[in-house]
């Protein structure tokens, strides 16, 4: 699992430290402070397998690429913008593995600055996108792979896991095993993956199409799938992304997702989430147990005011968050909903 990430002069970052939980961490900010390109350099550099070893600068530059897109297809794009000093990220591993990468403004790869051990990292990591991908995998992957789409590398990465053959159910975790029997009575159903992409719907004998069926399910189904196919295995594989998972989602299913995540994490699941939603936030502070050895570390992405540099708070409590974007919003729609009732009450 990662233990830490660091990034110099990379995108909206001038210097930032990240040290994660090896349960949950669950990253919140204001829109343009980042959260999305953290996650997206963690996942870039924890996915070992997808970067060539033996042309690691060239094979690395190009996951980069595919997967932040910058202007021009030019990595020196992705360097912060007016910074003096070259960019950097670095990543380090629980069994103190590490990597580290530069680049500059005119570079055409990234430079190696430090490799401890890398490629014996073997846990491959998950990044789930916003936008749920069952509605268009079929085909997907094909597009993707010849023509230019204007879709970052993640829809790619997890259309092709999401079309991996399931694994022996003796040889799924309990914990897997419950998740997904959650998710098919909360679903009413379950989701069938054929192959190709195609993807429909089964409920008792009848079938539907995938696209028929509310977006919060088809995430749900996509979470399912990862679990029966063996890409998320508590204990096992490495470190789960999930990017806003509650877009479009349906408040109630919200509660049952964070009690997955919760109950992945108890057994060796490492997670990292980006949120906006209050109600999404709320359930992990509300259903963590420390009985049960919960850790869920909240990071908070802001602008200082002076400076306007985004930088980092992290906390083990959500009471302790000093700047959370997301519960003064909610305060402000509160105290707004009374304003308006003493203002009625006046009349």
């Amino acid at each position: 699992m990662i233990t830490k990430l660091e990034l110099e002069n990379f995108t909206v970052f001038n210097k930032l430290k990240i040290e994660f939980s090896p349960k949950i961490n669950i990253i919140i900010g204001e829109n343009g402070t980042g959260k999305t390109q953290l996650l997206k350099a963690g996942y870039a550099l924890s996915t070992t397998n997808k970067i060539s070893e033996s042309d690691i600068e060239t094979s690395l530059t190009s996951r980069l690429l595919k997967l932040f897109m910058p202007m021009d297809d030019k990595i020196g794009k992705m360097k912060k913008y007016g910074a003096d000093e070259i960019a950097k990220i670095k990543i380090t591993f629980d069994s103190e593995k590490s990597f580290a990468c530069s680049f500059n403004n005119n570079s055409k790869n990234i430079a190696v600055q430090e490799n401890n051990d890398y490629f014996s990292y073997e846990s491959q990591s998950t990044y789930i996108p916003t936008k749920e991908v069952l509605s268009f995998m079929k085909g997907f992957t094909s597009l993707y792979t010849n023509y230019n789409l204007s879709f970052d590398q993640t829809y790619f990465d997890i259309c092709s896991l999401l079309d991996l053959p399931e694994v022996n159910k003796d040889k799924l975790h309990i914990k897997s095993k419950w998740a997904m029997e959650e998710i098919e009575a909360i679903c009413g159903g379950k989701f069938k993956f054929y192959g190709g992409g195609k993807v429909t719907f089964i409920v008792g004998d009848d079938e539907y199409s995938a696209n028929s069926m509310a977006e919060g399910f088809r995430k749900a189904g996509m979470l399912s799938r990862l679990l029966e196919t063996g890409a998320i295995a508590p204990g096992i594989t490495g470190t789960l992304f999930w990017d806003e998972p509650e877009t479009n989602m349906n408040p109630k299913l919200m509660r049952l997702f964070v009690e997955i995540l919760l109950e992945l994490s108890r057994n060796g699941q490492q997670i990292v989430i980006a949120t906006h939603d209050y109600v999404f936030l709320k359930w992990f502070d509300l259903l963590k147990d420390d009985a049960k050895e919960d850790h869920i570390k909240f990071h908070i992405l802001y602008r200082d005011k002076p400076t306007d540099e985004v930088k980092l708070q992290s906390t083990d409590s959500y009471l302790q968050i000093e700047s959370n974007a997301i519960s003064d919003t909610f305060n402000d729609i509160t105290k707004a909903q009374v304003r308006l009732k003493m203002g009625a009450l006046g009349k």
